[in-house]
């Protein structure tokens, strides 16, 4: 974990970046107690946490860690982007833009982030994140396993 922390005319900010990998897609990984320790370090009373996904084929959902819960929702984004559908963003004999050496067939990764988000936002008060009693924060993979950073930045006083 890398942490950076500033503070300026009594506002503190304080940014950490965690890395994870998953073992497939989609998975869902909880990195809430990332985020609680982070904003235990920062020392903010009173403020908010921002948790950023630094990828287009990786997500950041708050919603509840009960197993098959999960399950239904993995099947739910297999279902709205199925990995086996067409989609020109597959199609390397026409695609030139934003090509890498090992790039991969993703487009169905990209169309299930459009249903999610690139981050998540939790207000912090009395120096703790206001998650619900079943609320967790899930890194999402979608496309497939490979080192994830996440930016979990706190500010506040």
């Amino acid at each position: 974990m890398r942490t950076t922390m500033e503070e300026q005319v009594g506002m503190k900010l304080h940014r950490s970046v965690i890395e994870r990998v998953a073992s497939g897609a989609p998975e869902f990984i909880d990195i809430t107690d990332d985020v609680l320790a982070a904003v235990e370090t920062s020392g903010v009373r009173e403020g908010a946490v921002t948790v950023f996904s630094r990828h287009t084929t990786a997500a950041i959902k708050i919603n509840e860690n009960e197993p098959l819960l999960l399950e239904d929702m993995a099947r739910f984004l297999e279902r709205s982007a199925p990995r086996e559908a067409d989609y020109r963003h597959n199609d390397f004999v026409i695609r030139t833009v934003n090509m890498t050496e090992d790039e991969c067939p993703n487009g169905h990764s990209h169309c299930q982030h459009l249903l999610l988000s690139a981050s998540e936002t939790v207000p912090i008060c009395d120096g703790a994140a206001l998650l619900g009693r079943w609320q967790r924060i899930f890194l999402i993979e979608l496309d497939r396993p490979r080192l994830r950073e996440v930016v979990i930045q706190v500010h506040g006083w």
